[in-house]
């Protein structure tokens, strides 16, 4: 007897989807630990790192994540020594982020860690299937490809 779902689920776009995600999180979640990360704190350094210094808000709004969960990652940030917040030069009353140089180093060994996460995940398609992937991905997740 087979353990693969029948048929008719494994054709549904949105289950292979969740699938593919599911496996890629896990590959994502497994490198970035082994960097003291998590997922979350890989992708708000990585926006941090981009944005500088970046108000607290936008910041969120940048990388879609509630306000509440992104003070707790900031926090986790901040008490590892990733990164700082100042008041906001173009808004005082606003806290603006930015990356300590151990965030900026740490980010430098999370992005290569990443990156053989994502190899792995990818590891069965061409470049240009990977490259065809990541537009099509992009276009159903309604954000610009990269």
């Amino acid at each position: 007897m087979s353990e693969a779902p029948p048929p008719a689920i494994r054709a549904l776009p949105s289950w292979l989807l969740a699938r593919a995600a599911a496996r890629g999180r896990a590959l994502m979640a497994d490198a970035l630990a082994a960097e003291g990360l998590k997922v979350w704190q890989y992708v708000v350094l990585l926006a941090v790192r981009d944005l500088a210094p970046v108000a607290q808000a936008d910041l969120g709004r940048r990388v879609r994540l509630d306000p509440k969960d992104l003070v707790g990652v900031l926090h986790d940030l901040q008490a590892a020594g990733l990164v700082f917040r100042a008041p906001d030069p173009h808004d005082r009353r606003k806290n603006a982020v930015s990356l300590t140089e151990e965030g900026a180093r740490r980010l430098v060994r999370c992005e290569h860690a990443a990156a053989q996460a994502n190899e792995r995940l990818l590891g069965p398609l061409t470049a240009a299937e990977r490259e065809r992937l990541t537009g099509m991905l992009a276009r159903i997740a309604g954000t610009d490809a990269p």
